[in-house]
């Protein structure tokens, strides 16, 4: 579905990622692990079109999207989930979850089409529901990452990209978050994950990448990375 060929990115003249290729295949869930600085957030900013200067290869479903703006990137169906949420605290919850299919709201005739993805986000998120005239800066920091998710789910994403989903969060919301992320690839939705626990990370993918100072230094199944022992020493605290 997704394939990165030799791709780098930069900060004006920092280079954040070198060289790096991986692929992600449909249905399934992948995931990053990293310390902080890494480039794993790079790394999804550049599939989602969000870094200026960038080199090689991404295809999506086929296609070469290296080249797009960010909004083609999501009319072609992948939506990221960026860090730290970033919600639009002075809109209501109903605002920003029609924002998410901003794509079809200036096209006529999909008024239908985008009810039925806000009540498939409702029926995800019922807590969403019960607070959608409510300003999205009111609500807890696990309500606000559901009101982030539900948002790229405006979109119809055939690929969602989670860029540390848990962060800040207590134990139990963190359950509930990775619950649905589960509940969205059984309906079809491919996930790539970059999630600063990286046991947890593990054990939810099928598959991961390691990323050390911008580069790949290896990857394989998930339960494979698990006890792989550099990976613990580094990454689990084995």
């Amino acid at each position: 579905m997704l394939r990165l060929s030799d791709v780098s990115a930069f900060y004006g003249a920092i280079q954040a990622l070198r060289g790096v290729s991986l692929e992600v295949t449909e249905g399934s869930i992948v995931s990053l692990v990293g310390a902080n600085g890494a480039g794993k957030s790079t790394l999804l900013k550049s599939i989602a079109r969000l870094m200026g200067k960038t080199t090689g290869k991404i295809e999506f479903l086929g296609e070469d999207i290296t080249g797009f703006p960010p909004e083609k990137v999501v009319a072609r169906g992948i939506s990221l989930v960026p860090e730290g949420r970033q919600v639009f605290t002075h809109l209501k919850v109903i605002d920003n979850l029609n924002l998410g299919a901003y794509l079809d709201h200036i096209r006529r005739g999909r008024e239908a089409e985008i009810k039925s993805r806000l009540e498939r986000v409702f029926n995800l998120f019922p807590r969403l529901k019960e607070r959608r005239d409510q300003y999205a800066g009111t609500l807890s920091g696990g309500e606000q990452q559901m009101l982030s998710i539900g948002r790229a789910l405006m979109s119809k994403p055939k690929l969602m990209v989670l860029d540390e989903p848990s962060m800040g969060l207590a134990p139990l919301v963190v359950r509930e978050i990775f619950r649905i992320v589960l509940d969205l690839r059984h309906q079809g939705v491919t996930i790539l994950l970059v999630e600063q626990n990286a046991r947890l990370a593990l054990e939810l993918s099928d598959y991961g990448y390691v990323l050390e100072t911008g580069r790949v230094v290896t990857h394989g199944p998930s339960r494979e990375l698990a006890t792989n022992e550099d990976v613990k020493k580094a990454y689990l605290g084995g």
